[in-house]
């Protein structure tokens, strides 16, 4: 009997380990529910409910297929040996397959379990699932990792016809088995949380589950939005974006399907928004490359490791200020005002609020890494973590020290009619187009809004004098991995 052990690719479509194991005979599915893992690792509870809802929704699709599933109750990472080996022994289990993941703790769950299963005389076969390349693969003329981006993707696409992963269909139907699925612990976990949270119908509202759904929203998307993505993606108050992040973060649709769908669309891939679309796609990908070639910026360390000596605020009353969206920046306010309220940020938002905490109030990104983390429904660690210190120019390819966005300026640009800033900043509603984006004393008072935490002007030269103290601005953590490569 073949074990399929589900991790974030939660689907049944494209699916490489889950496709090659009921290739290869009879085969049963196992889903390792580890909350206080997710607790560890800041998971949001808007994730968590989409997981769960997901996981009854799995179970659906994979019973069309004669595919039981059992989600046991691991409770962290140290459980999930024990319980896969009640499962090994009570269903003679002689072959594991299953996708890798790139984090640190999940890869070293990886060896663990392969280690347990070649010792117990089980073959484990893992399969490259979340990038279209391999991460590790992609080499320098020097044989190391890229650091730049555009050099990056240059090499990704020239490899990309030869490297890329099949694209898996739906494994056919096997032959029943006397085996139904189980999955009461996820329903029980999934009542938990929606017990403990008043807007878990909200949630299930704006964020449906299952693949046919995200598969419709794929296709709408390439269909009628697509070709302008290049325009809108940047406009926070506009449908511009895919919204599809949720849903490839927990693998109820893959990266290969998305790319696919894209290149659908135009034989030439000439078109900007699509063309725009796939390098954000790459950019996903780069960032895993990133976390396999440099495994330290998963245990809370900057990727120029020399950053590390700049004197970063820690928590107090400005990061209070941002975290509930009161600094006085109608658009940072908004936008942070729109992740607690929804579980959601745009893109275009993300970079100006984590600028401002880093470069502004100079706060330690990870503090704010970890507050995304926790509120967000799409909360991945690689895209997360690559996003905060490209913000705070920590990072590999980050934005120069001393390029700095003006908050007010950005408001200005993507938000010009403050429509997005009066959506959830509420108090400015009755401002008009050229007075939202930066209200004067008087208004202020007026509103009912507040000043500013800080001076632009005065807190971006100071930042800029911090930066410019360090020794080597280019001096990149060295994994032993990369240096031996």
């Amino acid at each position: 009997m073949n074990l399929m052990w589900f991790r974030n690719d939660l689907r049944v479509h494209d699916n490489p380990a889950l496709f090659n194991a009921i290739s290869s005979g009879p085969t049963i599915a196992v889903y390792c529910l580890a909350q206080d893992q997710w607790r560890k690792h800041d998971v949001a509870p808007i994730k968590q409910n989409l997981i769960l809802r997901q996981l009854v929704a799995l179970k659906d699709d994979l019973n069309e297929i004669n595919v039981p599933l059992l989600v046991v109750n691991s409770h962290d990472f140290s459980g999930v040996i024990s319980q896969l080996d009640a499962i090994f022994d009570e269903y003679n289990i002689t072959e594991v397959m299953f996708n890798h993941e790139y984090e640190w703790n999940e890869n070293q769950l990886t060896e663990l379990v392969s280690t347990h299963c070649i010792n117990k005389n089980i073959h484990i076969n893992g399969f490259h699932d979340q990038c279209l390349i391999t991460p590790g693969t992609i080499h320098n003329k020097q044989g190391g990792y890229y650091k730049v981006f555009t050099a990056f993707k240059k090499a990704y696409l020239a490899q990309l016809s030869h490297q890329m992963r099949p694209l898996y269909r739906k494994p056919n139907k096997q032959e029943p088995l006397s085996l139904a699925s189980n999955i009461t612990c996820a329903v029980d976990a999934l009542r938990a949380i929606n017990s403990q949270n008043k807007k878990s119908n909200i949630w299930q509202v704006k964020w449906p589950v299952g693949e046919q759904y995200v598969h419709d929203v794929l296709a709408v998307f390439v269909e009628k939005d697509i070709d302008q993505y290049h325009v809108k993606r940047d406009i926070p108050n506009v449908k511009g974006t895919s919204k599809l992040s949720a849903y490839l973060a927990i693998g109820i649709i893959s990266v290969r399907q998305c790319y696919q769908a894209a290149l659908s669309m135009t034989s030439l891939v000439k078109d900007d928004g699509t063309q725009t679309w796939i390098v954000e796609l790459i950019w996903r990908d780069f960032y895993r490359h990133l976390m396999v070639s440099y495994p330290e910026v998963c245990r809370y360390k900057p990727f120029k490791v020399n950053t590390d000596q700049l004197p970063w605020k820690q928590s107090g009353p400005l990061f209070k200020a941002w975290c509930e969206g009161k600094t006085g920046y109608p658009i940072v306010d908004a936008a942070m005002r729109q992740l607690v309220q929804t579980g959601w940020m745009h893109n275009r938002l993300r970079m100006i609020s984590a600028m401002f905490l880093t470069k502004h109030l100079f706060i330690d990104w990870r503090l704010g890494e970890q507050f995304f983390m926790q509120h967000l429904i799409d909360g991945d660690l690689a895209s997360n973590n690559g996003g905060w210190q490209w913000s705070a120019s920590t990072g590999v390819d980050a934005v120069p020290y001393f390029r700095i966005f003006n908050p007010t300026r950005q408001s200005q640009r993507f938000d010009p009619d403050g429509d997005f800033i009066r959506r959830y900043v509420t108090e400015l509603n009755a401002l008009d187009a050229s007075s939202i984006h930066q209200p004067s004393t008087e208004q202020i008072i007026q509103c009912g809004y507040m000043e500013p935490v800080v001076n632009h002007k005065q807190a971006v030269e100071l930042t800029k004098h911090w930066f410019k103290q360090l020794s080597d601005n280019s001096n990149y953590y060295v994994s032993p991995e990369s240096q031996a490569s």
